[in-house]
């Protein structure tokens, strides 16, 4: 009975089927491949690879977690205690206590290095467990251990933390952008799917995969997808991954079973690669993602809208950070306006009725950029719109003012819109706020972008602006709908800062 089972769940496989390259070999034996050199697996053939170069990564990593730990406490540690053995103990204890921590979070793991959002996560999550170990010790020994340490010193010698690994990984952005330190990528299952997956992964290279081929369900399929080479059959996987000395295995589709993708996770363990699983959710980032292991099966539930908790968290911000840069820019605002009404006829600033969060209208705030007659002269140069197929742009609009110019290219001009973010309106950071007849033009699922408060700023704003077409401007639009965050939206301000210093695409 046991061997009818297991004859049952072979053929019952996907990966068993269809004409391999070689010998099969089962995925779940002890040699579920044959080691052997060969032209893809030699030393020039991986040189540059990410598997050479991430060891080198994973130490200055380390190096640059103990530089900024030391950076931030040695000298409040020397302020705080006296100069002394006992205090450079102290100072090397809490520099190798952090780092050690890190370790312990998979900081330093193959699935974390090089990773934008899982490193900083995982800095600031060490960071966090250091302020509850050490108020906890405090308080279980009864020591007194300096609030400002605790509640200051830690999280500026975290967040420097991140601010370093940000610049290690901008510098392994620059050789992926040239080829280097590329995970060197199988994509795995059925034509239709893995196209799809070899075409997404090559949309942008710095997240570091390089496709050098994929594994169809039969050697006597076509011979490229989507511009990759057929290197095999589903069954040839593990052999593949030997002998081309591949990184990453990546399943598209749904070709491969269940049972069968254990068994394979099972030989790519003995093989040395990852497994990735491309499934069919569309810009679903991982913070929606949870796995709920129920009876045996693997459940994995999507987040369907943003808890309280963060909302509160993102109106505080908005308020908060709102506030404090709107006192910041009313200077800046003031000096824009007196030059907006001594240059041109008409008052300093323009209001307009926007659409706001669920179709809530609401009247927005900036400088005025064009003559007052602008409104009317619209209709005029529909025809000669260089934006899309929803948004009216152009790039020497006759409508503008000199001055209005040089406020659109730095984004002066929307520095008024600070008021409404405080007022609630419009967030820091959210979709662009739409007129009312864009709304009205909009298909059934762009409707969504509705569903948050219009921003200030966007993934539209530091992605091309004006230069994107309006799917691309939608699909982002909907991302960020979809997966906000408080750390996202931090990451897209410093990203606006930057994109402002250097506008492109703006007109």
């Amino acid at each position: 009975m046991a061997a009818e089972i297991v004859d049952d769940l072979d053929l019952s496989l996907g990966d068993r089927r269809g004409r391999g390259l070689g010998q099969r070999r089962s995925w779940a034996s002890a040699e579920p491949f044959e080691r052997r050199a060969t032209p893809f697996n030699s030393a020039d053939a991986v040189a540059g690879s990410w598997r050479q170069l991430v060891h080198s990564y994973r130490v200055h990593a380390a190096l640059l977690d103990l530089v900024a730990i030391l950076l931030v406490a040695t000298p409040v540690m020397i302020a705080l205690y006296e100069p002394g053995a006992q205090t450079a103990l102290m100072i090397a204890g809490a520099t190798l206590g952090f780092v050690g921590l890190v370790a312990v979070l998979h900081g330093y793991g193959d699935a974390v290095l090089g990773r934008s959002a899982a490193e900083s996560r995982v800095l600031v999550r060490a960071g966090l467990v250091s302020v509850v170990v050490l108020v906890l010790a405090s308080y279980a020994f009864k020591a007194e251990v300096s609030r400002f340490l605790v509640f200051v010193v830690v999280p500026a010698a975290a967040l420097l933390a991140v601010a370093a690994r940000l610049l290690l990984r901008r510098s392994l952005t620059k050789l992926r952008l040239h080829g280097q330190a590329m995970m060197r990528t199988v994509v795995v299952g059925e034509p239709g799917p893995v196209a799809t997956v070899v075409q997404d992964l090559a949309v942008d290279p710095a997240h570091g995969y390089r496709v050098v081929g994929v594994c169809l369900p039969s050697v006597d399929e076509q011979q490229t997808v989507a511009g990759a080479p057929m290197i095999g059959a589903v069954c040839d996987v593990p052999q593949v991954v030997v002998d081309r000395s591949v990184d990453v295995v990546v399943v598209a589709g749904s070709y491969i079973g269940g049972n069968g993708l254990r068994r394979l996770s099972w030989a790519l363990d003995r093989a040395g690669a990852q497994l990735i699983m491309a499934t069919d959710l569309e810009d679903i980032a991982a913070p929606r993602l949870t796995m709920r292991p129920t009876g045996g099966l693997s459940l994995l539930e999507v987040e369907v809208g943003a808890s309280r908790g963060r909302m509160a968290a993102k109106t505080a911000l908005d308020r908060t950070l709102g506030g404090l840069i709107m006192l910041v820019a009313l200077p800046v605002i003031l000096v824009a306006a007196l030059a907006v009404r001594l240059t041109s006829p008409g008052p300093a600033f323009y209001k307009q009725t926007r659409i706001g969060v669920d179709g809530a209208e609401f009247t927005m705030w900036k400088l005025r950029t064009m003559y007052v007659d602008a409104d009317r002269r619209r209709a005029e140069l529909l025809g000669s719109s260089e934006g899309n197929a929803i948004l009216f742009k152009m790039r020497h609009d006759p409508r503008v003012t000199s001055v209005g110019r040089v406020l659109r290219k730095y984004s002066l001009d929307e520095l008024p819109q600070l008021f409404n973010v405080v007022r609630g309106d419009m967030s820091l950071v959210g979709p662009r706020p739409p007129l009312a007849e864009e709304v009205a033009a909009y298909a059934d699922a762009v409707q969504r972008r509705l569903r948050v408060r219009p921003g200030l700023t966007g993934l539209w704003q530091v992605s091309g602006r004006s230069d994107l077409s309006w799917e691309e401007s939608v699909k982002l639009d909907l991302r960020y709908v979809d997966n906000w965050s408080v750390s996202m939206d931090l990451l897209i301000l410093w990203k606006t800062f930057r994109a402002v210093l250097r506008p492109s695409g703006a007109y």
